[in-house]
């Protein structure tokens, strides 16, 4: 009785004071799916973290084959030549140097001075004779040992990159017949060919556009008379200084040499062609098939005479290319030389094994094309890139190419995406805005920077401020810098030309 009478007490204090045993399930159900709401969530983000920790980019492929025990190059100077897929390589300096907050010796436009002989003074944030550490240097400039040796440390890694001198007369006249008087005057570059001296004033600004342009760009009189001596002597130089000469026309093989030289992972060499023409006959990466038989015979190995193996040039006879390779005579026996060097290099090195860690590369390459692109990997036309800055600046005469990027990638998958596929015009805003952060509010925001350009005659583009620099872009490249007296360098001195290079004020009575 007593027990009965307990019982009923209970179920009085319960119902009545503390509610209704339903609610008490209820209650009890809610709390039970919020635990568990909370577990999953927190497995789900855990989940998500080591989703984008195991980025492609951080994968075990972007290493590539071990290199043993050497440690990477961070001293590098590339001097970039003028069409000869030099941009592609620049990104690959931008995208390792930022990575690694690397210092890079920018201009203060974009280009180091070019085309006159490079000057220290050129650098931005130059303080004196290695008083700051360089890392990167690889904008272009006309090569000047003794002046490019004030700004990098001594134990710098000197690299270029060739052409086939009339591939790259193709390429040229494409790019720079409007800026070139020679090319400007000329029908076609057969025209050109058949009697470049009709056309051709070596007085004329930018003409050096259309002759020997990589003595040029190697610091070289380029109007020189061709001798077997001077060519013998600048090549001579030029191995005295240059660690490694790549060749354009075996783009993949090249970046395994360099891969191997600075000890860089795999991913650092892969890349996406930049600064691409459209119809442009892809030459890059060598020949298909078998290259090494390919490549060897045009290479001269065993005494033949050497032929690039570039695609045949539309209305150009065979004839005329080699009365493009006599007028550029000069480069023509750079390119030789050094191509017969560049596939001594690759014997060295073994057929088998570059055959294989080329097949990587290009694995590699179409792996991050995959992931990163739109439209299959394909460059697209500037128009059809929805963001803007990410356009590749425009010349009249040609259409230079870029990419889309894929939608929905995780930040840092974009980031690094982004950084493979930006055009070096913007990328070297963004490195120098990192760099001189000071000066960002003086420079046009990155939605800006397609608005400071203007359409100029013949329809290529310049920046409105080029006063400062005296550069005109075409096809993507600052062209025909001017100096004017009294430019100021970035931290306000003045400087002044003298015999062609640019002083400060400070050391003029030096």
């Amino acid at each position: 009785m007593l027990f009965r009478r307990r019982a009923r007490m209970l179920r009085w204090l319960v119902c009545g004071r503390l509610g209704p045993v339903w609610m008490w399930k209820a209650l009890l159900l809610f709390v039970a799916i919020g635990f568990a709401g909370q577990l999953l969530g927190v497995i789900f983000n855990k989940s998500s973290v080591q989703s984008a920790g195991r980025s492609i980019f951080s994968s075990p492929d972007a290493q590539g084959p071990s290199l043993g025990s050497c440690q990477p190059h961070t001293h590098i100077m590339f001097l970039k030549t003028h069409k000869t897929a030099s941009s592609t390589v620049l990104n690959m300096l931008y995208r390792f140097g930022e990575e690694r907050d690397l210092r890079f010796a920018l201009p203060l436009g974009y280009q180091l001075g070019y085309p006159l002989p490079f000057n220290a003074h050129r650098v931005k944030g130059y303080r004196g004779p290695r008083a700051v550490e360089f890392h990167i240097m690889g904008n272009h400039m006309r090569f000047n040992k003794a002046e490019t040796e004030k700004v990098m440390p001594a134990d710098t890694f000197y690299f270029s990159i060739i052409r086939d001198p009339v591939a790259l007369a193709e390429s040229s006249f494409a790019y720079y017949k409007e800026v070139a008087p020679a090319f400007r005057k000329a029908k076609s570059l057969g025209d050109f060919a058949d009697n470049p001296k009709k056309y051709y004033d070596p007085r004329l600004r930018n003409n050096h556009y259309a002759r020997n342009l990589l003595w040029f760009d190697f610091g070289m009189d380029h109007n020189a008379n061709f001798s077997v001596a001077l060519a013998q002597r600048a090549e001579a130089m030029i191995r005295r200084t240059f660690k490694l000469i790549l060749v354009s026309e075996y783009f993949d093989q090249s970046m395994i040499l360099l891969r191997h030289a600075l000890c860089w992972p795999l991913d650092a060499v892969v890349s996406f062609s930049l600064n691409a023409r459209q119809q442009k006959p892809s030459v890059i990466g060598g020949v298909s098939g078998s290259w090494v038989g390919k490549a060897a015979a045009a290479a001269g190995v065993g005494g033949r005479v050497v032929r690039s193996q570039a695609k045949t040039l539309t209305n150009v006879t065979e004839e005329q290319r080699e009365k493009l390779r006599q007028w550029n005579a000069l480069d023509w026996h750079l390119y030789k030389s050094f191509n017969r060097t560049f596939w001594g290099e690759i014997n060295r090195f073994g057929h088998a094994q570059m055959e294989q860690e080329v097949a990587l590369l290009r694995m590699r390459r179409e792996d991050l094309a995959r992931v990163c692109l739109r439209d299959g990997g394909k460059p697209v036309e500037s128009h059809r890139i929805r963001d803007k800055n990410i356009r590749p600046y425009q010349s009249g005469l040609v259409k230079i190419l870029g990419y889309e990027l894929q939608l929905g990638l995780d930040n840092a998958t974009r980031t690094a995406c982004l950084r493979m596929i930006r055009p070096e015009i913007q990328y070297k805003d963004v490195l120098d805005a990192k760099q001189f952060p000071r000066a960002l509010a003086a420079q046009p925001q990155p939605g800006q920077q397609n608005q400071g350009l203007m359409v100029a005659a013949g329809g290529s583009l310049s920046r409105q401020d080029s006063s400062r620099t005296g550069e005109r872009l075409v096809g993507g490249e600052a062209v025909g810098r001017t100096v004017e007296e009294g430019e100021r360098d970035w931290d306000g001195s003045r400087l002044m030309r003298r015999n062609l290079t640019l002083i400060r004020g400070q050391e003029k009575g030096r």
